[in-house]
């Protein structure tokens, strides 16, 4: 009985700290992190001020940990279709490209949220660590399927070849998020492949799966 209601404990904990989260997110995309003062984030959340110090030692923690979670949830949506592709791996960096430029990844509330911290960073040693540590999964993520595709390329070949595709992608993440009705459906994600598909030569179209085929 004592490891059920300790397991209890800890799952609802653990919910509580992702409902903090979840209200620091809103707040911050709405009105930027000016807006998200530990009263609003409270009473977004429906906890009192002091419950928020439990389980963050300051409003920049938790702050932070809101950045981090918008973030790597993008980076997770894309794997999670990349999990579903096809084996080859030219399909699977097709998916992985096309699912980080069509939403829920391309999101004018996660732009909102990027947009607002980039001043912090500049000022904040830990917000630039958690944009680096962001940053740095998703374009290790990257360059993991690029290495899998079958020509030969040095490390820092792979290195470059990251960098840039990632860079394309983040560009047009960034105008498909700002710009939302700017584009006609799929664009983004045809620009993309041709772009990424250009700097590693290969005509990366042609290996995106139809939809509803994973043969």
């Amino acid at each position: 009985m004592t490891g059920d209601r300790r397991k209890f404990s800890r799952q609802d904990e653990d919910t509580r700290r992702a409902d903090l989260i979840a209200a620091a997110v809103a707040l911050i995309s709405e009105g930027g992190p000016a807006v998200a003062t530990v009263r609003a984030i409270a009473d977004r959340a429906g906890v009192t001020p002091g419950l928020i110090r439990h389980y963050f030692a300051t409003k920049e923690a938790l702050t932070r940990a809101a950045y981090s979670a918008v973030m790597d949830a993008m980076t997770e949506a894309s794997l999670k279709v990349v999990a579903e592709a096809p084996a080859r791996p030219e399909a699977r960096l097709a998916v992985f490209v096309t699912s980080s430029l069509r939403p829920p990844v391309v999101d004018p509330a996660a732009m909102g949220l990027w947009a607002g911290f980039l001043h912090q960073m500049r000022r904040d040693a830990d917000m630039r660590a958690a944009h680096e540590a962001s940053y740095l999964h998703y374009r290790d993520l990257l360059q993991g399927l690029i290495a899998d595709l079958p020509r030969k390329a040095d490390a820092a070949r792979l290195r470059a070849d990251a960098i840039a595709c990632n860079a394309v992608i983040d560009g047009l993440w960034l105008e498909g998020s700002a710009l939302p009705d700017a584009f006609a459906p799929g664009e983004l994600e045809r620009i993309g492949l041709a772009s990424v598909g250009a700097i590693l030569g290969l005509d990366l179209a042609a290996h995106l799966p139809q939809e509803g085929n994973t043969a």
